[in-house]
């Protein structure tokens, strides 16, 4: 699963980017940030494969953030810029960025560095809508025959190409998509209960969810809470 983590200060930036790529690869995974600090949360919560940094940033800048996100992470990242400054781009390469891309964002640039990474992302379609349906349906009792039935397939040929497209069962990648919904959740809603973010990701039990969470993050989903927002 390809996860791509856009920063920007500007919305509307962010905004024509994460079209850009969805219009190219519409089953990658987006996530947004404004400033270093929201994408460096993301960036633990999260497996990064590429990264778009805005040079440009409030409080540290975007070369700064590559830095540290190079520092304790392994992930790909081009830089973008509204100014043509070689400087800008030579230090970026230096630091091992990728690639150097100049606002306004041209999409046959864009795709070019995309490009890059069709292999990585190249699921069949029948796993591309599978991919889909989890993903917009995790909180629902997801089963892997009712997926099977939305796409009109024996579900021992699905599972069996589940696995070896995405390199994983069926019931691991449902877990892991639930897991990355809660992780936000405990953050954005404080005062929502462990439980009712259990039921609304879609656990069938508080106690296999903190089991689930505590394997994954290796802390339990209150002290994680604790932990993100008090940090």
């Amino acid at each position: 699963m390809m996860n791509i983590l856009l920063v920007d200060d500007e919305p509307l930036e962010l905004d024509q980017l994460e079209y850009l790529i969805h219009k190219r690869f519409p089953a990658w995974a987006v996530f947004r940030a404004s400033d270093a600090s929201q994408a460096l949360k993301i960036a633990r919560q999260t497996t990064i494969f590429l990264a778009f940094l805005d040079i440009h940033l409030p409080g540290k800048s975007g070369l700064d953030l590559a830095v540290e996100l190079l520092r304790n992470h392994k992930m790909d990242i081009v830089m973008v810029t509204a100014f043509q400054n070689f400087e800008y781009a030579r230090t970026s390469f230096r630091l091992g960025v990728v690639d150097y891309i100049t606002k306004p964002v041209i999409e046959d640039e864009l795709n070019e560095i995309l490009t890059k990474y069709e292999r990585i992302a190249g699921f069949s379609e029948l796993i591309n809508h599978a991919i889909q349906i989890i993903q917009t349906e995790y909180s629902e009792k997801l089963t892997l025959n009712y997926l099977a039935s939305r796409i009109h397939i024996n579900p021992a040929y699905l599972s069996r190409k589940f696995q070896e497209e995405v390199g994983m069962g069926f019931s691991e990648f449902l877990n892991n998509i639930r897991l990355k919904a809660a992780q936000k959740m405990l953050i954005q809603y404080p005062d929502m209960s462990i439980s009712g973010i259990s039921d609304k990701c879609g656990f069938n039990s508080q106690h296999y969810f903190s089991q689930m969470f505590r394997k994954v993050t290796g802390i339990s989903p209150r002290d994680y809470r604790l932990k993100e927002i008090y940090h």
